[in-house]
């Protein structure tokens, strides 16, 4: 049977936390026994840890794990490697703010067989004017950079299977936090089969959101350079993981758009 591991990063979620892990949690259970749900606590300063290990009898195929705080990037990385490692057989990403709906799950599981990865395409977004522009600004920079048409390179709403992570995971520099960014880059940038799916993105179900637009901008700025030097280390055919900063950052946006790349 297929063991699909779903992974996400929270940070002081407290009022989404158990919502989000219920939803997530049946879809986990529906995929098979072997399937779990790791939700992991980046350092939160509110209740989110407690609450997680609080359901943690309701909900059985549930791991809650925490880790020191360091960013969205970094615990994409930790909870990708934690599956990799449980020996998953795909892995699943979506964050813990309740603005993917966990329907829409099934349409990735059904291509599982067909792609290397399917990566959510957000569309009819609700979550700010700020947010689309700031996509819209990485899709270009991206185009810049890595002469790639990225769809949506940020998407909290994607399938890989674990043969394709297990790849790709060892070039992202420990730290960076626009991990899924680069993944996609990676991927794309190798021809592997990646297919965009368009998916539903709500306005945050509670909470406040952990980055504003100041933070954007100093980020940005920063993984501009840091793109550039991993454009180079791609084309000269080395890849200096040390060599790449760390960009402060909890969360980006993607972009609207539908289609398939394959080598």
């Amino acid at each position: 049977m297929e063991k699909l591991y779903i992974v996400i990063p929270a940070y002081n979620e407290e009022e989404n936390i158990e919502t989000v892990a219920r939803e997530w949690h049946e879809i986990a259970q529906k995929t098979g026994e072997a399937s779990r749900l790791v939700i992991i606590d980046d350092g939160s300063g509110d209740s989110t840890y407690q609450k997680l290990c609080a359901l943690k009898t309701e909900l059985p195929q549930m791991e809650p794990l925490r880790k020191k705080n360091g960013g969205h990037g970094a615990a994409l990385l930790y909870g990708y490697r934690h599956a990799l490692k449980a020996g998953a057989d795909y892995i699943f990403q979506t964050d813990s703010d309740g603005q993917t709906l966990p329907g829409e799950f099934w349409a990735f599981w059904e291509c599982r067989h067909e792609t290397d990865a399917v990566i959510g395409c957000r569309t009819g977004r609700q979550d700010g004017i700020s947010r689309i522009f700031v996509t819209k600004v990485l899709k270009l920079v991206l185009r810049m950079v890595f002469r790639l048409d990225v769809p949506d390179a940020n998407t909290p709403f994607r399938l890989m299977r674990r043969e394709l992570l297990d790849k790709y995971i060892g070039q992202v520099p420990a730290g960076f936090n626009l991990s899924n960014v680069l993944l996609t880059v990676l991927f794309l940038n190798g021809r592997e089969k990646v297919r965009f799916i368009p998916v539903t993105f709500r306005p945050r179900q509670g909470g406040t959101n952990s980055i504003n637009m100041r933070k954007i901008i100093k980020i940005g700025m920063q993984a501009v350079r840091d793109f550039r030097m991993i454009r180079r280390n791609l084309r000269g055919g080395g890849y200096d993981r040390c060599a790449v900063r760390p960009a402060g950052c909890w969360k980006n946006t993607g972009v609207f758009c539908c289609m398939s790349f394959s080598g």
